[in-house]
């Protein structure tokens, strides 16, 4: 069996959302709502080591022409713009938490701040640049997310690395 080095698996992780097609969404910090929408999706971001700002716009892409609202007919075929939504972000490092071994979850895929924060501020600005109506959690705060999940639509997207 011919196994990568460890350090080779940080590279080969890359920037992941977990996307929730809502009809409304807020997050709450220290009982203050610091951002909130209407239908949209609720973005919940993670960053690895290798990441760049190439994952960035690539994600910034998929998430904006990604076709998950109904059109006429009742099929999935109209996007954010079309439906005139919004995105809520909110970091979420715990999407690479990794729980195969032990009963505590392992975050050493992680990215450390240094390297997430200006990544998700361009995430940011990457999505408001691209015309979407943007609003956020805040980095590293302890946060309160409220949802209510439409359809149930619930998508992992990643950067392919």
């Amino acid at each position: 069996m011919n196994l990568l080095p460890l350090t080779a698996l940080f590279l080969l992780s890359s920037m992941r959302v977990l996307l929730q097609r809502v009809s409304q969404a807020s997050v709450t910090i220290g009982g203050r709502v610091v951002g909130a929408i209407g239908g949209g999706f609720l973005l919940l971001v993670g960053f690895s080591h290798g990441d760049t700002i190439d994952a960035v716009r690539w994600m910034t892409d998929k998430v904006a022409g990604l076709r998950v609202f109904n059109d006429d007919d009742g099929k999935m075929n109209r996007d954010l713009a079309a439906v005139g939504g919004a995105v809520l972000v909110v970091s979420q490092f715990t999407l690479y938490g990794g729980a195969t071994k032990g009963r505590r979850p392992s975050f050493i895929d992680a990215a450390r701040p240094e390297i997430a924060i200006p990544l998700y501020e361009a995430f940011l600005a990457s999505l408001a640049g691209a015309g979407l109506t943007v609003a956020s959690g805040e980095f590293g705060a302890d946060m309160q997310v409220s949802l209510i999940n439409d359809g149930p639509v619930t998508l992992m997207l990643e950067h392919p690395a």
